[in-house]
């Protein structure tokens, strides 16, 4: 496959791992506070305000996403974002274990970002190192 093709599927990449970050950040955490999101908060026993926390990770969400989508800083913030998956996905199924069973639940919201992210490290790599 070419180097511009190689390039053109890491864009789309990026653009729809940013979408979910963007996506994520702004409708069930800013726009319109999830309950869900805020019962996760409270189950993790933190102490703290489950509204301003969720408000907090969508500030975080959408400017990763923004980061990611604009590729500022090369691929760190990808790889941040797949650590920060894989975290919170394990803290779900630590603190509420049974939204792993639902519908449209962590997992399968989770692993398909995870993909899109391993996915735009390889491809860039690819980007750098084919002639």
């Amino acid at each position: 496959m070419s180097n511009p093709d190689l390039l053109k599927m890491a864009r789309w990449c990026r653009w729809m791992l940013a979408f979910v970050f963007i996506y994520h950040g702004l409708i069930p955490k800013l726009l319109f506070p999830s309950p869900v999101e805020m019962q996760m908060i409270e189950a993790a026993g933190l102490g703290l305000d489950a509204q301003v926390i969720s408000s907090l990770a969508g500030v975080a969400e959408v400017l990763l996403g923004l980061v990611i989508l604009f590729g500022w800083f090369g691929r760190w913030p990808v790889v941040a974002a797949a650590l920060g998956l894989l975290g919170l996905l394990a803290g779900v199924a630590r603190v509420t274990p049974a939204l792993l069973v639902g519908a449209f639940n962590p997992v399968t919201t989770t692993l398909p970002a995870l993909l899109l992210c391993v996915l735009i490290i390889r491809l860039e790599a690819g980007c750098n190192t084919a002639a």
